[in-house]
């Protein structure tokens, strides 16, 4: 690595100033293969990933006045499958460990990350290269020549984009929209045990999907939001159908900057609806993608990005202690958190080299949550929805797949038990 230590870029401050045994900040990506992983060739090939990539090869500190990396010589090793997706990568009793885990089952390779380490694109740079590499060494034959997607430098990974893009940008203002000023709807019901979090994989076909959503002019991620917030607003109290429902949506922002960066580059946006009880899916979608791409606008993001750094620049902030900075991120997150019924992340099209698809089956992706958080992502025509509640109640997604369902679409859907539920 060029410096042995640098500090967490301002995103990873806020993961690390708010995660707990309910919600640890850990994300999982998985690749599962047409064949039976073999142990001994994944240690192998993550022992090659590890030299290749060393900008995830580091520990993570705390210092008097801020969290740092540092790099380390410390061999991760891949291990059987037997902790919950998205466990707890560090706390008291992880100290001096890497930020991430890799872990096999049957056909299937996952890589979980603390999110203070990288993003969902990070992540899924690291699982990729994993996979290729794993594969040329237990196909040496058919494989050995293809080559990888060529990669950023160890100086371009390492860089905090936050930083290096920030101009103190402010966004227009564009017409208010009502339902982003008025209360915002939370999930109810009662939840797991603070250990257990039930996870949700739900397959659809990726055309059928697209034809839908391209028929009536919005996005994926649009029509799939817009079910869920639907579903989540026929399990509200009828006192408080009257709020608003607001879904966040993760935005990468290397869609909008040059960056190469593998630490964390993304913002989150919100989308919120009044509900009056006569909507239907299709007029929902539409709704929702005219205010969505009016978020996506190119000031507004850009505007947005720039407000995490600003605080970072505010004279007096850097000199205070961690702690009491912790308790102000700690408080600034609940606030905003309040602002979200349920979040849905599309992490786009997997793509892969053509020698290698295939040995590939599938991608899917989960992310720790206190509430409700969806991850999409879509490998040839496997659409794939990983969603983790902290939630005893199954209704929410009930609804949701059922509304998926009625509109044609082809649905199969898998669960994880969870103990005394």
């Amino acid at each position: 690595m060029p410096e042995n230590w640098y500090k967490v870029d301002n995103v990873a401050k806020l993961f690390l100033a708010t995660m707990n045994r309910r919600d640890p900040r850990v994300f999982r990506i998985s690749c599962t293969l047409n064949e039976e992983v073999d142990p001994e060739v994944l240690t192998r090939a993550l022992e090659r990933t590890a030299r290749e990539l060393p900008n995830f090869q580091v520990t993570l500190h705390r210092g008097l006045f801020w969290h740092y990396f540092e790099a380390t010589d410390k061999r991760p090793v891949p291990e059987p499958e037997t902790k919950q997706p998205c466990a707890a990568l560090y706390g008291p009793d992880q100290k001096n460990a890497l930020l991430y885990r890799v872990t096999y089952y049957g056909a299937r390779i996952s890589v979980e990350m603390l999110h203070a380490l990288t993003d969902g694109n990070g992540g899924l740079m690291f699982l990729k290269c994993l996979v290729h590499n794993y594969l040329q060494l237990q196909h040496p034959d058919s494989l050995a020549d293809v080559a990888r997607d060529q990669g950023a430098s160890a100086a371009d990974m390492e860089q905090n984009s936050y930083s290096k893009f920030y101009a103190a940008r402010r966004a227009s203002k564009g017409a208010p929209d009502p339902a982003a000023r008025r209360r915002v709807c939370r999930l109810h019901g009662r939840r797991l045990p603070l250990d257990q979090t039930q996870f949700f994989e739900g397959h659809l076909s990726a055309s059928q999907v697209l034809a839908k959503s391209r028929a009536l002019g919005v996005s994926l991620t649009s029509y799939l939001a817009a079910a869920q917030m639907l579903a989540a607003w026929r399990e509200m109290p009828s006192m408080e159908r009257g709020h608003a429902m607001a879904v966040g949506l993760p935005v990468n922002l290397r869609n909008y900057f040059p960056s190469d960066t593998a630490r964390n580059f993304f913002n989150t946006v919100r989308v919120a609806h009044i509900f009056t009880g006569e909507e239907t899916l299709d007029e929902l979608a539409k709704e929702f993608d005219a205010k969505l791409r009016d978020a996506l606008s190119d000031d507004r993001i850009k505007a947005q990005m720039d407000g995490f750094e600003r605080f970072e620049r505010i004279p007096g902030v850097r000199p205070v202690p961690l702690f009491f900075k912790n308790w102000v991120v700690g408080l600034c997150n609940w606030v905003e958190a309040r602002k979200v019924t349920l979040t849905i992340s599309n992490m786009g099209r997997v793509t892969v080299p053509q020698a290698l698809g295939p040995y590939i089956h599938g991608f899917a992706a989960y992310c720790s949550t206190p509430s409700l958080f969806t991850t999409v992502c879509s490998y040839g025509d496997d659409l794939v929805l990983g969603t983790a509640s902290a939630y005893r109640s199954t209704n929410v997604l009930k609804n949701f797949y059922r509304s998926l369902a009625d509109a044609g679409l082809s649905v199969t859907l898998y669960a994880s038990e969870v103990q005394n539920p």
